[in-house]
């Protein structure tokens, strides 16, 4: 009985996530239609489209078969895609979830840097430290 229900709702999860995959899936448009749309959105978002894939072009470029990233050209694949608003139609060179994960590696980054605690100053200078045992030094009384 407990593996048939497991069976059951293994088949049941299997179909979901395959139908999910189906409507998340970036439809191929004609290139007809795809200019029609680029004419409805901002020429801010084309731009920074066009850098984003620019970038990746730049990176397949530069490097033999499977292109090996650096942190820097991560982080600059991060901020491209901060900036573009449909990153994953636009994103060729990796998968999304692999950028997703880089940006949730450089947020733990960030704020554990920020959250050390700064070395404690001393509440006095350190030439009025100096001063005070000079002055003890010299005057004993």
């Amino acid at each position: 009985m407990h593996s048939a229900l497991h069976k059951l709702y293994r088949r049941f999860s299997n179909a979901v996530q395959t139908h999910i995959k189906c409507w998340l899936k970036p439809s191929n448009l004609s290139l007809a239609s795809g200019s029609a749309i680029d004419l409805t959105r901002s020429r801010t978002a084309l731009i920074a489209e066009n850098a984003f894939l620019r970038q990746q072009l730049i990176i397949l470029h530069q490097h033999s078969k499977r292109p090996k990233l650096t942190n820097f050209l991560r982080i600059k694949l991060l901020l491209l895609a901060r900036a573009t608003p449909n990153w994953k139609q636009a994103l060729l060179i990796v998968q999304p979830d692999t950028l997703l994960r880089w940006h949730r590696e450089l947020f733990c980054i960030i704020w554990r840097r920020q959250s050390k605690p700064k070395p404690a100053e001393p509440r006095i200078s350190t030439e009025a430290i100096a001063l005070i045992r000079q002055m003890a030094s010299d005057n004993r009384t």
